[in-house]
């Protein structure tokens, strides 16, 4: 378990770093970051504005990628890995995701950004900024999904199609928020780079079989008779 544990905190600290830098920037309210954040928002909240119909598909795709919702939709999956024999990854995919959560929600009170300030809001959300939790959450539960359901695609077109999918969900999720101005564009990155870390972290610590070292000496000369 030690090793496994080693690799698993080597992982999270290399693929989390720049989620930590981004959050030490935003911290310190380092001027290029948080200009570029706000302009962003500016722009893109001013396009929403001008498309009612807009707003309400951004409104509509925000309540449909809820969390709970989320992690609702990873359960057949659960169960359809669960149901192939598969059972350790099946519970490894449950409690990434379970404890992939509250560290989503850990990191916000970690950070304590506030919220983009606007004149005319498009939209509101109560907590914390950083980082957004439905580009999180949407990461986090999708690719623990694609991982899940990996050797059980027989099909490379298959495990295209469904990686494909998987990435349409967090690129929207990551735009509602930010045309929606509930979330600055480094928030959703953060959200995103953050679940992606987790989950190879948690992959990497507690499923990955790393192949045995093999010799590659060639044998040597028999004993000896005396």
């Amino acid at each position: 378990m030690a090793p496994r544990l080693a690799r698993s905190i080597a992982a999270a600290a290399l693929t989390c770093l720049p989620v930590g830098v981004a959050a030490v920037l935003v911290r310190t309210q380092w001027d290029p970051l948080i200009s570029a954040d706000r302009a962003a928002i500016a722009a893109a909240t001013d396009l929403t504005r001008d498309h009612p119909g807009l707003r309400d598909a951004l409104i509509a795709w925000q309540e449909v990628f809820l969390p709970w919702h989320v992690y609702a939709a990873a359960v057949p999956v659960l169960a359809w890995v669960w149901s192939r024999g598969l059972r350790g990854r099946a519970i490894w995919g449950f409690i990434t995701m379970m404890v992939g959560w509250n560290l989503g929600l850990d990191a916000k009170l970690l950070v304590q950004r506030a919220r983009p300030l606007l004149e005319d809001p498009v939209s509101s959300a109560p907590g914390f900024s950083f980082p957004s939790g439905h580009a999180f959450n949407v990461a986090m539960a999708a690719t623990t999904c694609v991982v899940l359901m990996w050797p059980l695609m027989g099909s490379r077109f298959a495990r295209l199609a469904v990686s494909a999918l998987a990435a349409v969900l967090i690129v929207v999720t990551a735009l509602d928020r930010v045309y929606l101005g509930v979330h600055f564009p480094s928030d959703v990155v953060a959200g995103v780079l953050l679940a992606l870390g987790l989950v190879a972290a948690s992959w990497v610590g507690f499923m990955h079989q790393p192949n045995p070292a093999r010799s590659t000496a060639p044998p040597g000369p028999p004993p000896e008779t005396v």
